[in-house]
């Protein structure tokens, strides 16, 4: 009797090394916590922009009724959050296998978009699962992230640029048949980042850099998609309704928006529960809560860097790095789009924005983060670790 009450005193404490207790111990609470308003934020979000998007999408033969996408929400977090716990679960060893198997998976999918996948607002991006449409390049990132990491720190040098180079231009290729110039770009960008992250020499990131705007370039005159998108956004040619929309709507509830359900201006926005979710928010809730949302994706960003401050595995370091640096810019571009100062690109906000794909490939992301930068980041600081001299 006596035994069983000392293994309960000791369930979840320092002393038990199950793997929930070790991970209870080891996982980023603070991150997890600052995740989960994240969510909480994004539930409230898709409640506000659910009944204009109901509108947008009924028709004469089926009307959606007015919180339809905020209960499907509700179904995408519910598979969501215990995602994001096992992946977190798991040993770096596993998450690596996970992520080379997945990402093999993933790019296979992707190379059949343009056999199999079903066309939506212009662009063939989806296959269709039959309860929900599945976007392989979305669930694909956070694989190509790890994969990444994972050959920039088995080779180095050309080497590394040589293979690396092969995976993104492959990736790429399959991207813009779709078309889909925006995350051509960044899938092309975070391999730099990545390679700079890894000690690339300064000459072949340069050479990268020029090779770079020569590309975009090269795409304003030769790929319709690119030169359309370049227009619009510099010189204001073709339909900029979108983006000016979204700038009216964000701005329409001032600092403290016009309260919750009571917008109007959503209504006419194209996507208010995806791309435009940021400008739902602006309106209903004001610009004071977009800023709050803004501090809280930088807050996530610095907090993992931060982290991996203290982190001396070399994988470890550019797969935690690389999958918030991601993170951070697809968040970042959302809501340049939303404040008019970049071109429309058709992305979500994460976490916030409503979608299947969108909301499970993020559960990825972020359990992978969350099982890479499993570690006590005080533990080299503790006056109790010894450090014996090499002299």
């Amino acid at each position: 009797m006596s035994k069983a009450k000392g293994q309960v005193s000791t369930r979840y404490g320092r002393a038990d090394r199950s793997a929930l207790g070790r991970w209870f111990w080891e996982v980023d609470k603070v991150l997890m916590l600052l995740v989960a308003v994240l969510i909480g934020f994004g539930l409230i979000a898709v409640a506000a922009a659910s009944p204009a998007a109901a509108q947008r999408y009924s028709g004469a033969a089926f009307t959606f009724p007015e919180l339809y996408f905020f209960t499907r929400q509700l179904f995408w977090i519910a598979l969501s959050v215990p995602l994001i716990v096992l992946i977190s679960m798991l040993d770096r060893k596993t998450a690596l296998r996970l992520s080379l198997i997945g990402g093999a998976i993933t790019l296979f999918a992707l190379s059949l978009v343009p056999l199999v996948g079903f066309e939506r607002n212009g662009a063939q991006r989806w296959i269709d699962l039959g309860i929900a449409g599945f976007q392989p390049s979305e669930f694909l990132k956070p694989f190509y992230i790890i994969v990444l990491a994972w050959l920039l720190t088995e080779k180095k040098g050309p080497g590394a640029v040589v293979v690396s180079g092969l995976l993104v231009a492959l990736i790429s290729a399959l991207l813009m048949l779709q078309p889909d110039f925006g995350s051509t770009i960044i899938f092309v960008a975070m391999w730099v980042v990545m390679l700079a992250l890894s000690g690339v020499n300064i000459r072949i990131l340069a050479g990268l850099g020029v090779a770079g705007i020569v590309g975009i370039i090269a795409a304003y005159f030769l790929y319709d998609v690119a030169t359309v998108r370049i227009d619009a956004f510099l010189f204001g040619e073709g339909d900029n309704f979108q983006t000016e929309n979204a700038m009216r709507t964000l701005t329409a509830g001032g600092l403290f928006g016009v309260g919750p359900g009571a917008g109007t201006r959503k209504f006419s926005l194209p996507e208010p529960h995806t791309d435009y979710i940021y400008s739902v928010i602006g309106e209903e809730f004001g610009l004071v809560a977009c800023l709050v949302i803004a501090i809280l994706y930088l807050v996530i960003v610095a907090r993992v860097l931060i982290r991996l401050l203290d982190e001396e595995n070399r994988m470890a370091i550019l797969a935690g790095a690389g999958l918030v640096l991601m993170f951070g810019l697809q968040a970042l571009i959302n809501m340049a789009v939303n404040v008019q100062i970049a071109p429309s690109k058709g992305m979500t906000l994460p976490f916030i924005s409503y979608g299947g794909s969108s909301m499970i490939a993020l559960s990825i992301t972020m359990g992978l983060l969350l099982a890479f930068t499993r570690a006590n980041p005080y533990l080299n600081r503790s006056p109790y670790v010894v450090r014996w001299s090499r002299r």
